[in-house]
């Protein structure tokens, strides 16, 4: 459309254009009139224009089949995410419930821990040389010479002090007759302590080979050539019979000053117990039983009557003792 200066444009109608137009195309001589098609740059595919005419589907819209697979999967994602968070709120919860029971089996196997490293250490220490036995104490010994039981242990110097059992204590005390009975005490780090209690004799009596010192068990203690001072002669049958055995009661019940006068003791049987006297006096027990009675009343009687005053005391109803 020419333009002159000062002018205006003049319309030009469509169809007075009728100069042809070139189309890129199969046939480079085709021609279309001016304003019937659509220009298209090469190459270009047609879209949809004004005129309604129709396209190529857009390339960056998904299709319904895609769009549903990533709604899938971003349900499943979704899904998965929620289980995570759940069993971590789980776990949460769990440690929190149980958290007292997991501090209580913490200090228990701590405790145990502790118990266990200090029992290691004691029986270390306690089976150690630094714990073995170096010296053997004896207390209570007046006939045993100390020296002889101290001895009796030599084969147990070295050995640790929770390894000497009674058993070992038993046999080095078994060749001393004169022990009755014997405690002991271990003090560490190396020292054996042994207190023991010598059989108390209660007389002698005749034997096949001589006179026998014996305990109230009848154990002998001692063949002396002679009878002790201080030691009756007893004559009550066998030793292992009633009538020994309530004599033996009677010699033990009486005061150190009444049984220091004491020459003789006869029993025929365990209701007859009769005791003779230095002076000559005899005194009537009867059985053995309330000897702790009659050995009182006997002691006043003798304080009142001297025993070469009277001939004899009966003391076997105690609560009417006889002075004759």
């Amino acid at each position: 459309m020419p333009l002159r200066r000062g002018g205006t444009a003049e319309p030009v109608e469509p169809d007075a254009v009728t100069a042809p137009v070139p189309v890129i195309g199969d046939d480079p001589n085709a021609t279309v009139p001016l304003g019937t098609a659509p220009l298209v740059a090469p190459g270009a595919e047609p879209v949809e224009g004004d005129d309604g005419g129709r396209s190529a589907p857009s390339r960056d819209r998904p299709s319904p089949a895609a769009s549903a697979a990533a709604e899938a999967r971003a349900a499943r994602k979704a899904l998965a995410a929620a289980e995570r968070a759940r069993r971590r709120y789980e776990r949460r919860e769990v440690r929190r419930f149980t958290a007292h029971t997991r501090r209580r089996r913490r200090a228990w196997l701590i405790g145990l821990g502790a118990a266990a490293l200090f029992v290691g250490g004691v029986l270390a220490i306690a089976y150690s040389p630094a714990m073995a036995l170096r010296e053997v104490r004896v207390e209570g010994a007046s006939r045993i010479p100390p020296e002889q039981i101290q001895a009796a242990f030599d084969g147990e110097l070295g050995t640790p002090l929770p390894l000497i059992g009674s058993g070992d204590v038993n046999t080095a005390l078994r060749a001393f007759p004169l022990i009755e009975t014997y405690s002991t005490e271990l003090v560490p780090p190396g020292t054996l302590i042994v207190r023991i209690t010598e059989r108390t004799p209660v007389g002698v009596v005749q034997g096949d080979d001589g006179l026998e010192l014996v305990d109230a068990a009848g154990v002998v203690i001692d063949r002396p050539a002679e009878r002790p001072e201080g030691q009756p002669l007893i004559e009550a049958g066998a030793m292992n019979g009633p009538g020994f055995r309530a004599a033996a009661g009677v010699v033990r019940a009486l005061p150190d000053d009444v049984r220091t006068q004491l020459v003789r003791v006869t029993a025929e049987t365990a209701d007859d117990v009769r005791l003779e006297l230095s002076s000559g006096a005899a005194v009537v027990w009867g059985s053995a039983e309330d000897s702790a009675l009659k050995a009182v009343v006997l002691a006043g009687l003798m304080k009142n009557a001297p025993p070469d005053s009277v001939g004899q005391y009966d003391v076997s109803a105690p609560t009417s003792p006889v002075t004759g």
